[in-house]
């Protein structure tokens, strides 16, 4: 796969441009980058993607929390572009890119199992309430550290909307609207309070849907500064907006151990 099929500019060259403003961003460290890939090969990609709700290697969403959401699950059997497209995404020389543009000092791990990750489609009505994420990964033992989302919307409208909305730490207000047109990705820090989501009904015709890909990446440890100290490894974390009708709720099951044997105390108030 050649890199100028592939991208609109070099990967080390946008690094080094757009990594003081990677970190400085509010309320976490985020960007939204235009363009990013070449558009007549993301348009292939687009062209494969199927339709996640008449798949059966896909998972249904529909709770308060999040409603007529579709992704893959780990048993996915990707298209043959996309399959090559996500280990790109996976390679040593993304994974570089990604490393200098966030700074982050642990050495980054793709992962190989696309756990929560891989295509992602929302249909007219559903949403996705604001969160933290999964904060642990189950099989390989390590942490979750970056969210890479791309989004494949071609003519979307902004009074459909679906932003990527960003919260403060306090759930105060919503500090960042992130369009999901096409050829936009978004790299951003995933932590305890990295609050994100798009918590409104989609309000587009029933013929298109909100479809992205989602790459999450690992790390062996984390900065004590992002891991909130009343839980140490949680599934994800809903969270209610203020002077909203959301009407979450925000308490998770406390658990010795994570995953496979969960041993569950009580809910706790995070």
């Amino acid at each position: 796969m050649k890199l100028e099929n592939i991208l609109n500019q070099d990967l080390t060259t946008l690094a080094d441009k757009n990594k003081e403003r990677f970190i400085s961003n509010e309320p976490f460290s985020h960007i939204l980058l235009e363009n990013f890939f070449k558009e007549n090969y993301l348009r292939e990609i687009l062209n494969e993607f199927p339709d996640l709700e008449k798949n059966n290697g896909s998972m249904e969403f529909n709770t308060k929390s999040d409603k007529k959401k579709f992704a893959t699950n780990v048993e996915f059997n990707y298209p043959e572009k996309i399959s090559s497209f996500l280990s790109f995404l996976n390679s040593f020389k993304f994974l570089s890119f990604l490393q200098k543009l966030t700074g982050i000092k642990e050495s980054l791990v793709p992962d190989p199992y696309f756990f929560g990750g891989g295509l992602h489609q929302i249909k007219r009505g559903g949403f996705l309430k604001v969160h933290a994420d999964f904060n642990y990964h189950p099989q390989m033992k390590l942490d979750r550290r970056l969210n890479l989302l791309i989004y494949l919307n071609e003519d979307w409208q902004d009074e459909w909307g679906g932003f990527l909305e960003l919260w403060d730490k306090d759930m105060k207000k919503c500090v960042k609207k992130l369009s999901p047109k096409f050829n936009n990705i978004v790299v951003f820090n995933t932590n305890d309070y990295s609050f994100h989501g798009h918590p409104d009904p989609l309000n587009c015709p029933e013929n298109i849907s909100r479809k992205s890909i989602a790459l999450y990446y690992y790390s062996n440890g984390r900065p004590a500064s992002e891991i909130n100290p009343n839980i140490r490894y949680h599934n994800t974390i809903y969270k209610n907006r203020s002077n909203s009708n959301d009407n979450i709720d925000e308490r998770l099951p406390e658990f010795k151990k994570i995953f496979g044997k969960l041993y569950i105390r009580k809910k706790i108030k995070i």
